[in-house]
């Protein structure tokens, strides 16, 4: 039982060791991005600063907020003109059977085949 408990005590303390060990990154990889950030350059005779970045998360939230409410009334549109469409009586009226025009009502003897609906009429 002891025995156990030695082991255990001995692999919490090895995890725990690297688990720090995993958190503490050297000085250079830390600073990376800002060292880049605002990197000086020569060019020829002169020196070219290059500007800093400034990333605003909000900005970047507001536009996703634009860009979605702009895709929702384009979506609504497009809805009201399919809804606007299906009140069509080739739509609404069953008397159609899908055709463009409605179909001739032919006498029992005369009537046709229909390739479009698969119907004689």
């Amino acid at each position: 039982m002891q025995f156990r408990l030695i082991i255990l005590l001995i692999l919490v303390a090895c995890s725990y060791s690297f688990a720090q060990s995993a958190n503490n990154k050297p000085a250079k990889e830390k600073n990376k991005k800002e060292i880049d950030r605002g990197a000086t350059y020569e060019v020829g005779s002169s020196k070219v600063k290059k500007k800093k970045v400034k990333y605003s998360i909000s900005k970047d939230f507001d536009k996703k907020i634009e860009e979605y409410e702009k895709r929702m009334k384009d979506n609504a549109k497009k809805n009201q003109k399919i809804a606007k469409e299906m009140k069509k009586p080739q739509y609404s009226d069953p008397t159609y059977f899908g055709h463009k025009k409605k179909p001739k009502k032919r006498p029992p003897g005369k009537k046709k085949f229909c390739k479009e609906c698969g119907m004689y009429h």
